[in-house]
């Protein structure tokens, strides 16, 4: 799982990337709290191969990218 939470972009892109890259994960929960991270972080998913679903918890974006 990615905590990306409280950190505003290109930072949660980052995380991401760096976590796909380092692991090449089958599916990845991350979790951000704002909605320019959510749309960014979903962009970059889509691009490297992964379906994204997002759910909203509160006032944060649960984003589970799966292959």
């Amino acid at each position: 799982m990615v905590d990306a939470r409280g950190f505003v972009c290109p930072m949660p892109v980052i995380m991401v990337q760096k976590e796909i890259k380092a692991h090449a994960p089958a599916s990845l929960e991350v979790l951000v709290d704002e909605a320019c991270a959510k749309e960014n972080v979903t962009r970059l998913a889509e691009s490297c191969g992964y379906k994204v679903a997002v759910t909203e918890e509160g006032q944060d974006f649960k984003l589970v990218l799966s292959k």
